[in-house]
């Protein structure tokens, strides 16, 4: 019981976050301060191609928002559950993937190699998007053993 409650706080702080920074997409700073990840991402940049700036912010920010509603929703529906941590995996992971596309994401301070280290909670969010799928999965097991 103790591992579930931890659980669910990992993931109250997963889709708050995803709701927050989802929410901020619609605004025309956050638009502004992504364009420079979005723009260096080789897999991302095409984006521009054929929305503004403010509506690829906005594509990210519903995708991010959808996401968060389906991890609550997978609390009691597993495969809705299933899905939306596959794809809070794949946020994760693009986000994370900026520290390499990024030019001038890393430097050294002191000696120290440091990085844009809102970045790097994204760690912890790719593990708990990950017990969301295993979780989930589980559960699918689960419903179709006893049917």
């Amino acid at each position: 019981m103790q591992q579930e409650r931890g659980y669910l706080v990992g993931l109250v702080g997963v889709v708050l976050t995803l709701l927050w920074i989802g929410i901020f997409k619609f605004t025309p700073t956050e638009a502004e301060a992504i364009r420079p990840l979005i723009e260096s991402h080789p897999l991302m940049n095409w984006l521009f191609s054929i929305l503004s700036v403010q509506g690829v912010s906005n594509l990210i920010g519903i995708t991010e928002i959808i996401v968060a509603i389906g991890m609550v929703v997978g609390i009691w529906k597993p495969k809705v559950g299933y899905w939306s941590g596959l794809a809070a995996m794949a946020i994760f992971i693009t986000t994370l993937s900026f520290l390499f596309t990024l030019p001038g994401v890393w430097k050294l301070v002191d000696g120290v190699p440091v990085t844009e280290f809102f970045i790097l909670k994204d760690i912890v969010f790719l593990g708990i998007s990950w017990l969301s799928i295993e979780k989930s999965k589980n559960l699918i097991k689960t419903d179709k053993v006893s049917k």
